[in-house]
């Protein structure tokens, strides 16, 4: 098995993924304008003192979590002064099996925050709850069955909705920074 160590050395830094986006770029660096951490926060203080050093992003440009959820690592890693690194999923799908979400799907982003020595510490993502709760909820009420005339387009309609509710939504990247922030600390 590919070692965490490899996997990082091989993949681009965040600033090189985010210059080379396609999809999703000026949205990301629209919410990473649009959000600051809060400058009063004790718990970064006490991250300060962790020895979290890196962080290896699994993700895909497409990726509307990863719109949203980039922006604010990328606020924290500077506050933290960690290294991101990004791979992507579809490259080599041995590290993403690694981390399913529910133990079966290839869900995005995956951060792995390591130390120097490139050992997991802890793993976030793909969401925060209070995300996923919203993503859940709007899928119910708003999808029919799969076999319904109708599916098809209402899954665009959806995604929609939740890509126009992620981008503009700041609520939802403070839900983010907490998930992530608290999952630091408490691994």
């Amino acid at each position: 098995m590919t070692s965490l160590q490899t996997y990082f050395n091989r993949s681009q830094s965040l600033e090189q993924y985010i210059e080379q986006m396609k999809d999703n770029k000026e949205n990301l660096l629209s919410i990473y304008k649009s959000f600051s951490p809060p400058t009063n926060d004790e718990r970064i203080k006490q991250l300060q003192q962790t020895n979290y050093s890196k962080v290896l992003v699994i993700t895909e440009d497409w990726c509307g979590d990863a719109m949203m959820n980039l922006p604010i690592l990328k606020q924290i890693s500077e506050v933290l002064n960690l290294e991101v690194k990004v791979f992507h999923r579809d490259d080599d799908t041995n590290l993403i099996d690694q981390y399913l979400t529910n133990g079966k799907s290839r869900s995005i982003p995956i951060f792995v925050f390591m130390n120097d020595s490139y050992e997991q510490i802890t793993v976030w993502g793909p969401r925060a709850k209070e995300v996923q709760t919203f993503v859940t909820e709007l899928r119910n009420d708003k999808l029919p069955s799969k076999d319904h005339p109708d599916y098809d387009d209402k899954v665009k309609e959806t995604h929609l909705l939740i890509s126009n509710r992620f981008k503009t939504d700041s609520s939802f990247w403070k839900a983010v920074y907490n998930s992530i922030i608290t999952k630091l600390l408490y691994k």
